[in-house]
């Protein structure tokens, strides 16, 4: 006579392996097998017994467990001789909360690969839900739902359809692949339907990846007309995907790629698009943009970004990133504790009506090493650097003294420097720094610079800091450090080509600098004072404020510092420039150049201030007359840019590019989004008002929307619609 511990054993593998073989994920074996049944197991139920006839029941808040399934019944029969198994709802079987299957009764035969549910439901990742009258189990793979209702849009009870649903005759998830395939589909919206489909297949929330169709969009344009973009993912393997998107509108046909592949030590992504429209008619156009990064033996690590572009409008015309040049570059890096080398090739490509393409420094070449000692004798730190820089310009003709031109140049740089800092009495602090460059330059298709030019240059500068704090009776604390610098630099004599250095920036960055010039094509020269302080003050319920003043005296005056520098004559300009944080919601930072007729030559404002509903930020822009900057009217401009969540469901959104100086928008947008949990719906317009000789003001609208369900969980936070008020 069989014991009554091995029949409750034996019904225990009956009710829980049945659920290990519907629901756990087996995408490795080429068949699902149950599970192993040496794993623990449990069993509750109010009441087990065994029948006259050898039949085992358990009923009464039955529950049973094995590793992450469990499986709850109000009533579980196991015959031991048909080997059948008969569980009485409702049922509830869950997995590690991925996919709960419901049911009202449930039959499963002796070889756990085959079985009928009835009334059953089948749901994933808490969210995409599968009702179907009948559900079938089939070699131990394959699911089969029949005259099945698909949504994750929360479902009422009293009756009303939800948003949007799949109405189909038959389902079969493909547990090894975990693919969902539709038979004579509906998809209906508010159980209107909208389009039929014969048959179709869709990921089932588990697959992380997987070919098939991504979510299409909308874009209508004036010059384009209005369109259609339907992306379509190709899985290539576990580690490359490719994505083709064909878009279709009345004036264009464009094919849109991107390929991504990511290598044991690197990545790569490839994206561009090829198009015959009618703004160019009978011409091919396109784009093609292509970055990677590779880790390399000893430290070191290649990175290479690549664009290019058939036509200076494309970029506009397509709604790709708005930039007036393009650089490709390869870079070769290694950075250590005690040193730095870098060499890179650059291309530019100008996109400016202003320029010609010619004539612009198009091939860059630059090779950077520095290595750091620190020697015992003297103390500090010892700094070796060495660069090389050259830029090559592909016209014809030579440059002169008030053309480039043609002219390329060519530069060699070592500089050998030593730094050291004292904390002197009174808490005072000491800097001290003496240092030498030596730069060899040639130009080449040149009439001007025809000489090839060798030049030393030393320097030397002393720095006083004086970091004092002061603790107020609030709790705040308030810091304030002085500071004064002498330094000194002696440019070498010849007549150099100073090309990199014609925009030069002047803000806390470089206030301390011997050089404020940006390469190390131009130095400064002579005598400097600079005196300033940096404050600060940071109180306990988050409120801060930063702020630095400074001023750069000097023995001689430097020509080659443009008008709106702040550094021109032995004067400069009062550096300004501070910051106030009122804890994680505003911020308000500023920095400006104040001249001797208290009128700002340059002037920024920046402020972003965001809640929990709501988002703005903005930046006032105001720059000087400056021919040397190639800026022969003042620039006045402010960017604004601003979110609201209207409620849990709907969001807005806005931006606004103005020219204050001329007194019109350069570019507006504004978006309005749906999102709950079943649905996203994003629309967009946008317009460029600005325009050039390859480049017409456009109007740009963008539409999309998406079925949430069907893919990994955004992590974004979802709100469900509420029954009394859907």
């Amino acid at each position: 006579m069989l014991k009554t511990g091995n029949l409750r054993r034996a019904l225990l593998l009956s009710a829980v392996l049945p659920w290990l073989a519907l629901s756990a994920p087996a995408p490795q074996a080429q068949t699902a097998g149950p599970a192993d049944p040496a794993q623990p197991a449990m069993l509750v139920a109010d009441q087990v017994f065994i029948t006259p006839d050898r039949t085992l029941v358990a009923e009464g808040n039955v529950e049973a467990f094995q590793g992450n399934i469990r499986l709850r019944a109000q009533k579980i029969t196991f015959d031991q001789e048909t080997g059948t198994l008969q569980i009485e709802g409702p049922i509830r079987i869950d997995q590690d909360g991925d996919m709960t299957i419901l049911a009202n009764a449930a039959e499963m035969d002796s070889g756990l690969r085959n079985g009928l549910l009835t009334g059953a439901r089948m749901v994933f990742e808490q969210q995409l839900q599968l009702a179907s009258a009948q559900m079938t189990r089939v070699s131990g793979r394959y699911t089969q739902l029949y005259k099945t209702a698909v949504t994750s849009c929360h479902v009422c009870e009293d009756g009303r359809p939800p948003l949007w649903q799949i109405r189909a005759e038959r389902v079969t998830h493909d547990q090894q692949e975990r693919q969902l395939y539709f038979e004579n589909a509906q998809l209906r919206v508010l159980d209107v339907p909208v389009f039929y489909f014969p048959a179709f297949r869709l990921p089932d929330p588990s697959l992380e990846r997987t070919s098939g169709f991504l979510i299409p969009s909308l874009r209508s344009t004036s010059n384009l007309g209005t369109g259609i973009k339907v992306p379509y993912f190709f899985t290539l393997g576990p580690h490359k995907d490719l994505t083709l998107a064909p878009y279709v509108s009345s004036s264009t046909r464009t094919l849109d790629l991107r390929y991504r592949q990511a290598f044991r030590n690197g990545r790569i992504e490839l994206e561009g698009a090829y198009t015959r429209d009618d703004l160019y008619p009978n011409e091919d156009r396109g784009y093609f943009f292509g970055k990677g990064r590779f880790n390399l033996p000893r430290d070191y690590r290649f990175t290479f970004d690549i664009k290019t572009v058939s036509d200076d409008a494309y970029l506009s015309d397509y709604g790709l990133p708005d930039l007036d040049r393009l650089r490709s570059r390869a870079e070769l890096v290694r950075i250590r504790r005690d040193s730095l080398f870098l060499t890179s090739l650059s291309h530019y490509k100008t996109l400016r009506d202003s320029e010609i393409q010619s004539e612009i420094p198009s091939g860059i070449a630059e090779a950077f090493y520095q290595k750091r000692y620190f020697p015992s004798l003297t103390g500090g730190e010892l700094r070796l650097t060495l660069q090389g820089h050259g830029h090559h310009r592909s016209s014809s003709l030579e440059g002169n003294e008030t053309a480039s031109n043609g002219r390329d140049v060519a530069r060699l740089t070592a500089d050998l420097g030593w730094r050291r800092s004292w904390q002197l009495g009174y808490g005072a602090l000491a800097e001290a720094e003496l240092g030498a460059a030596g730069d060899a330059v040639r130009a080449y298709d040149d009439t001007f610079f025809t000489e090839d030019v060798t030049r030393l240059t030393p320097r030397g500068a002393l720095t006083f800091r004086l970091p004092m704090t002061r603790r107020e009776t609030s709790g705040a604390t308030q810091y304030l450090e002085p500071i004064l610098q002498l330094g000194w630099r002696d440019e070498g004599g010849g007549n150099v080509v100073s090309e990199e250095s014609r925009f030069i920036e002047f803000d806390q960055g470089n206030l301390l600098s011997l050089s404020r010039f940006p390469s190390n094509d131009a130095r400064e020269d002579g005598f400097t004072l600079v005196y300033g302080a940096n404050w600060a003050r940071y109180a306990p319920d988050g409120w801060q404020a930063y702020a630095t003043v400074g001023q750069v005296l000097r023995s001689d005056g430097d020509p080659r510092f443009t008008k709106s520098s702040g550094l021109g004559g032995t004067t400069s300009d009062i550096l300004m420039a501070g910051q106030i944080k009122f804890g994680e919601r505003l911020a308000i930072s500023s920095r400006g150049l104040l001249n001797g007729s208290l009128n700002f030559s340059k002037a920024e404002l920046r402020g972003e201030w965001r809640t929990d509903r709501a988002g703005l930020s903005g930046t006032y822009l105001w720059l000087g007359t400056d021919p040397a900057e190639e800026r022969e009217k003042e620039t006045s401009e402010l960017y604004v840019t601003g979110r609201y969540s209207l409620n849990p469901n709907w969001s807005a959104r806005a931006r606004l590019r103005y020219d204050i100086s001329d007194a019109r928008a350069t570019r507006a947008g504004l978006g309005l989004a749906y999102s709950n949990e079943c649905v996203t719906v994003d629309l967009s317009v946008s317009r460029r008002y600005t325009s050039t000789t390859s480049v017409e003001p456009t109007t740009d609208f963008g539409f999309t929307i998406s079925l949430s369900g069907f893919s990994v969980k955004s992590g974004n936070k979802q709100y469900r619609r509420s029954c009394s008020k859907t």
